[in-house]
């Protein structure tokens, strides 16, 4: 276990509403739940303990790891590792490795989904493909998709785990695979550089931000084809929709911000300064999450190890917490 940075007793005096690290958040209620946070540059799993704010464990992972995903039932997280071939998994409960699933040569997993229905996908930008891990913590059979795309990045699943649509870095595509049929994939051009992508919870919507274009795009999952186009802050790296359905946030790495988006009228709603345009080269904002109530979106800054965590309702940054070197994608557990 790592050393923690502020003594229980002097939690209070670490916490801070404009970007002091760790603490108990304040001008909001108790936040509760866990928070792991893969270290890119530190090739480490962290384990945050949402209620104090400490980070409470830090494991060797695999190289470069970028991105997670927690299992339905909260005992395990899987992590990509970026930097080579394999999905690792660990238990929630202590980060103790319990499976390393080898992708093939030149892997190099991104993106990542652990499904309702047990299966693990993710993508392997390396081998232009993606994955679906078929009983991840028995068999962990490996079923490869292509898509035929340059730099197929992130991931999402629909609902019922029959697709898949990745974004596509160096094509400047979003690709849907039909994970039951093989049918050949459908790829359209989406902008310049998508790059982040969320699917609404209900399947209706794809929402795909393309960094280079600063615009979120909704598309239709099922033909691919645009139905609205919002402008957004500048790179816009993420996009989140909350667990309830009714926003999709942008998170903006040049800007050093959020962007808000009504998902039902595809209308910008207002803008929210994490760092602000003068901290954002330093910071690095990337990966963005929400807790599972919707009252707090994370956003990972990986130039300085932190993560802040914002209340979604006011807009305030109520803490930022310490994590690894390189702090970038993220996964979180019972937040409330």
């Amino acid at each position: 276990m790592i050393g923690i940075a502020c003594a229980t007793l002097a939690l209070s005096a670490c916490a801070s509403t404009n970007g002091g690290t760790n603490g108990a958040a304040r001008g909001a209620s108790a936040t509760h739940g866990t928070l792991f946070v893969a270290n890119k540059r530190g090739n480490s799993l962290s384990l945050i303990d949402l209620a104090s704010g400490a980070e409470t464990k830090r494991v060797e992972s695999c190289a470069n790891p970028h991105e997670l995903a927690t299992s339905s039932d909260g005992l395990h997280v899987a992590l990509a590792c970026y930097g080579g071939t394999t999905v690792d998994i660990f238990r929630t409960s202590d980060l103790g490795r319990v499976a390393s699933i080898d992708l093939g040569e030149n892997a190099r997993p991104h993106g990542i989904v652990w499904h309702a229905n047990g299966d693990l996908y993710s993508t392997a930008e390396g081998r232009q493909s993606v994955f679906w891990i078929r009983d991840p913590l028995g068999k962990g059979e490996t079923f490869e998709f292509g898509t035929g795309k340059r730099g197929s990045h992130m991931l999402a699943v629909a609902p019922d785990g029959r697709t898949a649509w990745t974004t596509d870095l160096g094509s400047k595509t979003v690709t849907r695979v039909d994970l039951l049929t093989r049918r050949a994939p459908i790829s359209v051009t989406v902008g310049e550089e998508p790059e982040g992508i969320s699917l609404a919870p209900d399947g209706s919507t794809l929402w795909v931000s393309a960094r280079e274009s600063d615009k979120a795009f909704a598309l239709d999952p099922v033909t691919m084809e645009v139905r609205h186009e919002v402008a957004t802050g500048r790179f816009p790296l993420r996009i989140a929709v909350r667990p309830q359905g009714d926003f999709a946030v942008t998170g903006d790495l040049e800007d050093g911000g959020l962007t808000v988006i009504d998902t039902r009228t595809a209308t910008l709603v207002r803008r929210i300064a994490v760092s602000g345009a003068a901290e954002a080269q330093t910071r690095q904002q990337v990966t963005i999450i929400w807790s599972d109530d919707g009252k707090r979106i994370y956003a990972a800054e990986t130039g300085t190890d932190t993560v802040a965590e914002v209340d979604f309702a006011s807009g305030k940054v109520l803490r930022r917490l310490s994590t690894g070197e390189g702090g970038d994608g993220m996964a979180i557990l019972g937040a409330r």
